[in-house]
């Protein structure tokens, strides 16, 4: 109706279209309010496409806040709500347990996820992915201080070199006796004599979850259900080989760009950085 009034007499739009003139005011009104929300509409959009979907309303949040613009997290919900954008869920581990090995080692982290310094507290764990029937498997450390992914190592096998290369990569970080924990579950690869060995020499303290307990290791757990459902389970892989580039990519993503929030919204990376800056 609003595109025939400057043709046609508008009574006679009235008439036609059984409507008073009062809503027919009330109408047009509304078709000329403008979106006040429109660029950050724009600017959420950019910000969830940019991080494939990754990112909830908090961390979207957070960076728009970062561009100087003050926002309400509800807000922010709501409008997303409204373009139809969610984060993903998370998914469970591949259990690497298979029985006793070798030597236990006592849980000297206890749950104690915290800590005021880099390299002072690790974890590791391995988990499994699978692409049309092919398997691979990735084993990373990961630094408790502030999330980021210190060395990892993938392989289509879950053997105990894989370990070595990681833990090899690992040591090139740190000094001798660095007085670190690298607290890992009781899977078979970390009860071997020679895994122990090395971190002796190394002079790295080694725990152990309790067995069948995940949440003593849940820190590491949890890097792994955001890998699974920002990564893995939001692409088609064509083979193992497009899989592994595309997690490469994903753990520099992570460690470098993936804000969290309890790092005052700061990549690892910023926040280690952050740190040295800061208290050194």
């Amino acid at each position: 109706m609003m595109e025939l009034r400057h043709k046609y007499d508008l009574e006679l739009l009235l008439n036609c279209m059984k409507m008073v003139r009062s809503s027919y005011y009330y109408y047009e009104k509304r078709s000329q309010v403008v979106d006040k929300y429109k660029d950050i509409k724009d600017l959420i959009k950019q910000i969830y496409n940019h991080h494939k979907g990754r990112f909830g309303y908090r961390r979207i949040t957070l960076i728009i806040r970062q561009k100087g613009i003050i926002i309400n997290h509800k807000t922010v919900f709501r409008l997303m709500k409204i373009l139809g954008l969610k984060s993903l869920i998370r998914i469970k581990k591949y259990k690497s347990y298979k029985g006793e090995q070798g030597k236990i080692a006592p849980n000297i982290l206890q749950r104690n996820f915290k800590t005021a310094k880099p390299n002072q507290k690790w974890a590791t764990d391995v988990t499994e992915f699978n692409v049309s029937g092919s398997k691979l498997y990735l084993s990373p450390i990961i630094d408790l201080f502030n999330g980021e992914i210190i060395s990892y190592e993938l392989s289509e096998r879950p053997n105990f070199n894989q370990i070595i290369n990681m833990l090899k990569k690992s040591f090139k970080r740190i000094p001798d006796n660095p007085n670190l924990i690298l607290h890992s579950d009781q899977g078979w690869q970390y009860q071997m004599k020679q895994y122990q060995i090395l971190l002796k020499e190394k002079g790295i303290m080694q725990s152990m979850s309790r067995r069948g307990n995940c949440l003593d290791n849940a820190i590491i757990e949890n890097f792994f259900g955001i890998l699974k459902s920002e990564l893995f389970y939001i692409m088609k892989f064509k083979d193992i080989n497009h899989l592994k580039s595309e997690i490469k990519e994903y753990i520099k993503y992570y460690n470098n760009e993936r804000i969290k929030l309890n790092l005052k919204g700061m990549s690892s990376i910023q926040y280690r950085a952050h740190y040295y800056q800061n208290y050194l």
